[in-house]
């Protein structure tokens, strides 16, 4: 044993050294004496060795008995077993324990030998154990930790098993039944009993493997007396408690009849009620009030859980079940109003559960509606902020918070769908309390009412979200009462930012009640305007109250046509765009805030009730502001030396586009660009746009915009775009890097599917260009290690496949077939080339689309370009069965499957065409060339003159065959 070599281990500096170390310890691991090596050193040198060397040698000692121990020869096994044995030996006599991770990995190898050898070749295995245990707290711990290495080998469900582990770990469990469990159990007792006071340590570390067996072993060994009692004592002792609390939870979840389970969870809370300890609610200690309430949600739950698993006509012992999970519903709520969140999202189980348990037994007592309010109201309370929440720099504490809200939702959608008029009861007495006393309130309280109010309205369904119409006309008139008291009570101009943000949402979310009561129209646009909303000093309220206003303009358009004029005045700052490297004051709203309020301007101007002469003058005076600024940027574009000035200037042009291209949202199909003559306004603005990516600088930047509104366009004009296409596609690829041509080819998909066939002159034209380009950018080389430049090639890769899809599905195919012959044969071997070689499903399959329209309409003699016929046979059909042979060809995968379905489709569409010629190849040339028995030929065949799902299905079976 070179010691030494080992240490180089530790030496990553050191190349040559640490190369050698892992070699050596790889040598050990693999010869015939390694493991023995190791265990001798342990066994008999063990206290003079440093913990990282310990750790190694049982490593390899690990590696022994998962690879080879079990296949060795009782002689050897059995040395094995006695250096163990005087290594455990050796931990548990020592003066200080050993590190905890030499501690974990012996109890890991210890679990190892277990399994395979007991109880046949150790039997006494569990008696040594238990024997070891005189030798003091070493021995107490490493026996403590062997028995959860255990149980983590033959019973944590969370581990995978195969059939045979699972049949073994029976075994071992039915085997540890008859011969050892109660010895276990007593042992429990007295470590609990003799080390409480001395080392809790192990005492915590003792209520875990209880916690971890009682799944399994006889619950009686530990639910009596002598244990609960001891347990019960541990509940109050500080260092004890915590562990003590998940034990008894363990205890109490322990699968059993409902019955049986019902009378041990009473007689656990009977005694713990007796001993005080389900009333610390005031205790400061919060990890252990965690724990306490888990508890009880474990009571609540289990208990509920035995009520839903008795037969509906044993009443009697329902009821009695009912009983008990009513009488522990103040103990609920008590942990759900604590002022811990944690500890109150802990019952959140328990408070869901009830709810439903009372929805199920369909009448609702006064009880439990009394107890329904009562946790209404602890949601209301703990809804609100706490005083330590910083609004301005939210971090995790923040995020705690915010999913600790979103739990407490959930809660409170469950009361209203079970008693709605109680909650909208509540509801509204604490909103109107709270909103006629705003100024006086604290800020969390007044918060809290309008998020209640907001709620409501999940809570509460209505149809298409109208919650001011419909057959309930209470719920109608209450909600319409708290919306008029929000709008006139003044809370909008509440300081604090939370409370503005929850006021704009509720207006959001009531839209509709403004097209009931229109007379609050006006001052819900004037808070959204000034500033309480887009103009207020938060950046958060700003940027919420954009996108709020856009969904609410779009939502009233037809109530706010009268209110155009007045609006788009008051937004014209809105509107303006910020000069690069503004040297002043920032902008109120960001770029991406501003696309809200231009796609609002345009929709109010789209929608407004207003001649076509008068729109279109509207959405000019809208966007020449625009305009203007961007013929001043281009023509400091083309001046610019400054490379950081120049990205400024091209992200303000950049940013034009964006606004350009969101104010192309108004439009619709009845308020389409030609009916608000606004068809040339937006063909200007796309020719400028172009022309300022002719000055050559910052293409990339400028390209995404242009492309972005090049995409509404064709959504929302007709024919008059296609003239711009060639010079905006000249623009765009001019230098075509590999992010543009990715970026650029789902545009022209989108324009040759709108179009068809009226794009094909221009496809023509741009064909050769833009796929010699694609192939030029797939052709250069790319460093093994540049993992973001293969996906970027990738994704070009899968987008050209996807690009010659479009144009086979459109009924374009002369635009390939015109094509000169070197150019068609090259494309076409691309196609073959990524339907066989590219280890892309979503790209296969559309290859193979590709090759499929192809022999649709190419199929049959004279009817395809010249040799068509000859490359069916020398490329198309051995695609086909090449590619599913691949190894990268995975036919467990759902991807793939629609590939090789696809595949399967190509070849039966040959079939079509080309008929017994196929077959006649098949048989006689190329499939015997596959060493395929003259029967499996001839079922190939057969299946393949079936009908298409047929032979789709075959293919599978076939090529599973094949791969096995």
């Amino acid at each position: 044993m070179d010691v030494q070599l080992l240490r180089g281990l530790w030496s990553p500096d050191n190349q040559h050294q640490h190369t050698s170390a892992l070699e050596y310890l790889e040598h050990l691991r693999e010869s015939s004496e390694g493991w023995q090596l190791c265990a001798e050193m342990l066994s008999t040198g063990g206290s003079s060795l440093d913990d990282k060397l310990k750790f190694v040698f049982l490593q390899v000692l690990e590696h022994y008995v998962r690879s080879k121990y079990t296949a060795a020869q009782p002689p050897e096994q059995a040395t094995f077993r006695q250096h163990l044995s005087q290594w455990m030996s050796a931990l548990c006599l020592r003066d200080e324990p050993d590190k905890v991770f030499i501690r974990n990995k012996t109890a890991q190898l210890l679990s190892l030998v277990f399994v395979v050898d007991y109880p046949t070749r150790w039997p006494t295995f569990m008696s040594d154990l238990l024997t070891s245990l005189q030798l003091g707290p070493n021995a107490v711990d490493l026996y403590l930790k062997t028995l959860l290495a255990i149980d983590g080998e033959v019973v944590d469900r969370e581990v995978l098993h195969s059939q045979t582990e699972t049949e073994r770990n029976t075994r071992l469990k039915d085997t540890m039944r008859e011969q050892c469990v109660v010895d276990l159990a007593n042992s429990w007792y007295d470590i609990m009993v003799k080390y409480e006071k001395t080392k809790p340590q192990l005492v915590c570390h003792c209520h875990d493997v209880i916690g971890a067996y009682i799944s399994w072993i006889d619950i009686n060994l530990i639910a009596n007396d002598r244990f609960v009692g001891v347990l019960v004592q541990h509940l109050s002792r500080p260092l004890l408690r915590e562990a003590a609390a998940d034990c008894i939870h363990e205890i109490i979840t322990k699968g059993m009849d409902p019955v049986y389970k019902t009378q041990l969870i009473e007689s656990f809370v009977t005694v713990l009620d007796q001993a005080g300890v389900l009333k610390p609610i005031d205790d400061d200690d919060s990890d252990f009030l965690v724990k306490l309430s888990k508890l009880v949600n474990g009571i609540g739950v289990q208990l509920i859980l035995s009520w839903q698993k008795l037969d509906k006509k044993d009443q009697e012992k329902r009821e009695v079940i009912r009983r008990a999970v009513e009488s522990k519903v103040t103990l609920l709520l008590a942990f759900m109003a604590s002022e811990y969140d944690d500890v109150s999202a802990a019952v959140f189980d328990f408070a869901r559960d009830y709810i439903q348990m009372v929805k199920q037994n369909g009448h609702i007592t006064d009880v439990e509606r009394g107890q329904m309010e009562n946790m209404l109201y602890v949601v209301i309370s703990k809804t609100k902020y706490d005083e330590s929440y910083n609004f301005e720099q939210e971090g995790e504490d923040e995020a705690m918070f915010d999913e600790y809200k979103k739990k407490l939702k959930v809660v409170f959608d469950n009361l209203a769908a079970i008693v709605p008029d109680l909650v909208l009861q509540v509801c509204k007495d604490y909103v109107v309390t709270t909103l006629n006393r705003w100024q006086s309130s604290p800020y969390e309280d007044v918060e809290a009412a309008v998020s209640l109010l907001y709620n409501l309205g999940e809570a509460l369904p209505a149809a298409h979200g109208n919650h001011f119409s419909g057959p309930n006309q209470v719920k109608t008139s209450v909600l319409q009462e708290m919306m008029r008291l929000l709008m006139i009570s003044g809370v909008s101009s509440h300081s604090h930012p939370s409370v503005a943000l929850q006021f704009f949402e509720c207006v959001a979310r009531y839209e509709k009640f403004f097209s009931c009561e229109p007379q609050y129209i006006p001052s819900m646009l004037t808070a959204f305007l000034d500033q309480r909303g887009m103009r207020n000093r938060s950046p958060k309220v700003r940027s919420r109250t954009s996108y709020l206003f856009s969904r609410v303009v779009r939502c009233l358009r037809g109530q706010l046509a009268q209110f155009t004029d007045d609006i788009l005045a008051q937004m014209t700052d809105l509107l303006t765009l910020a000069p690069p490297e503004n040297g002043q004051l920032p902008p109120l709203l960001s770029k991406d805030d501003q696309l809200y309020v231009f796609e609002a301007a345009a929709m109010l101007i789209v929608c407004g009730n207003f001649e076509q002469q008068r729109k279109g003058e509207m959405m000019r005076n809208l966007l020449a502001p625009v305009f203007s600024k961007v013929t001043c940027l281009a023509e400091r574009l083309a001046q610019e030396q400054d490379p950081r000035r120049q990205v400024a200037v091209a992200s303000s042009i950049c940013h034009a586009t964006s606004v350009t291209a969101r104010s192309s949202k108004a439009f619709s199909n009845q308020n389409n660009m030609a009916s608000c003559g606004c068809v040339q306004l937006y063909l200007d603005a796309l020719q400028l746009f172009i022309n300022c990516l002719i000055v050559g600088v910052e293409r990339e930047v400028i390209g995404a915009g242009v492309r972005q509104l090049m995409h509404r366009l064709v959504v929302c004009l007709e024919g008059e775009i296609l003239p711009l296409l060639p010079p905006a596609s000249q623009a765009l690829l001019h230098t075509p890097s590999i992010h543009a041509l990715t970026e650029y080819l789902p545009l022209i998909n989108q324009v040759i599917t709108k179009f068809k066939k009226e794009v094909s002159p221009f496809l023509q034209n741009i064909f050769v260009p833009l796929v010699s380009a694609i192939f030029a950018a797939l052709s250069q080389p790319v460093d093994d290690n540049e993992e973001e430049e293969k996906r970027t090639r990738k994704l070009l890769q899968r987008t050209y496949y996807l690009f010659l899809t479009t144009i086979v599905s459109n009924n374009l195919l002369n635009v390939i077939a015109s094509q000169e012959p070197s150019v068609l044969h090259q494309v076409l071997m691309s196609v073959v080339q990524g339907a066989v070689e590219f280890p892309d499903p979503v790209a296969q399959k559309n290859c193979f689309v590709i090759l499929r329209r192809l022999t649709e309409n190419w199929g049959e003699k004279d009817l395809g370009p010249p040799h068509f016929i000859e490359f069916l046979y020398t490329q198309v059909v051995p695609a086909c069965f090449h590619a599913p042979l691949k190894t990268t060809f995975d036919l467990n995968d759902a991807q793939t499957i629609l590939a090789l379905h696809e595949s399967a489709m190509c070849l039966h569409c040959v079939y079509q065409k080309r008929g017994e010629e196929l077959l006649s190849y098949l048989r006689n040339e190329y499939l015997p060339k596959m060493e395929l028995s003259p029967e499996l030929i001839n079922e190939y065949c057969q299946a393949l003159t079936s009908d298409t799902k047929l032979f789709r299905n075959y293919s599978k079976m076939f090529f599973q065959r094949a791969k096995s």
